[in-house]
C-alpha cells in the first residue's frame, strides 16, 4: 500500500520503510473517511490473508486519484486518511483472527486459560496501533502480551536468513543438494 501511495515521495516519509510511513501518516488521518470490508469473514478459521484487502485498497486509491484528477505516483490529498483506514483494517483483521486462535487454543486445551501468553514479533509488532489493539485483546482475555522492543521488530526474512546462516555453520538440517525437492509457490 505504501508503494502504491508513493509514500517515498511524501515529504514526511521519504526515508521511512512502508509500514512505518503508513503508521506515521495514520496518526493524523481520519480512519472513518474510508472503510474497507474485512477479509475472510466467511471463513471460520484462524488464517490471515491481506490480498483481498490489498485489492480493495488499490481500487479505492484508483477512485481517489480519479476524483482528484491526479496520475498514479502523485500524492493524494487524502493520503493520511487512506493510511489510517488501511492501518485500522489491518489491525482489526489481525485482532479478530488472533482472538479466534486464542479461543481455539483454550477450547482444545493447547493453552491453559491461566498464564497464557501471546507473543507478537516481526515488523507488525513495531506498529504501535496494532500493538495497542493486541494489548487490549490480551488484557481482555487474561493473556500476557510479549513483544520485542520496536527496534528489534524487523523483517522476519532477515531473522529467517540469520537462522539459516547459524544452521549452516552448525551443519544442522542443511541439504547439500536440491535434487528431488519439489518447489511450490505457496
Amino acid at each position: 500500500v505504501a508503494r502504491r501511495l508513493s509514500l517515498k515521495k511524501h515529504p514526511e516519509c521519504h526515508s521511512m520503510a512502508g509500514g512505518k510511513a503508513i503508521e506515521h501518516l495514520a496518526q493524523t488521518g481520519n480512519q472513518e473517511l474510508l472503510t474497507f470490508r474485512m477479509p475472510m469473514q466467511q471463513y471460520r478459521n484462524c488464517n490471515f490473508s491481506f490480498s483481498g484487502l490489498q485489492n480493495l485498497v488499490s481500487n479505492a486509491i484508483v477512485q481517489k486519484e480519479k476524483e482528484e484528477g491526479i496520475q498514479e505516483g502523485e500524492i493524494l490529498s487524502c493520503v493520511k486518511d487512506v493510511a489510517a483506514a488501511v492501518q485500522h483494517a489491518v489491525a482489526v483483521h489481525i485482532i479478530q483472527r488472533t482472538y479466534r486462535a486464542m479461543l481455539f487454543c483454550i477450547k482444545n486445551r493447547i493453552l491453559s486459560s491461566k498464564n497464557a501468553t501471546l507473543v507478537v514479533s516481526g515488523g507488525v509488532a513495531s506498529n504501535q496501533y496494532i500493538r495497542k489493539g493486541l494489548q487490549n485483546l490480551a488484557d481482555t482475555n487474561d493473556f500476557a502480551l510479549l513483544c520485542p522492543p520496536p527496534r528489534l521488530c524487523t523483517d522476519n526474512g532477515v531473522m529467517i536468513a540469520w537462522n539459516g546462516i547459524e544452521r549452516l555453520r552448525a551443519g544442522l538440517g542443511v541439504l547439500h543438494s536440491a535434487d528431488g525437492i519439489r518447489y511450490e509457490p505457496r
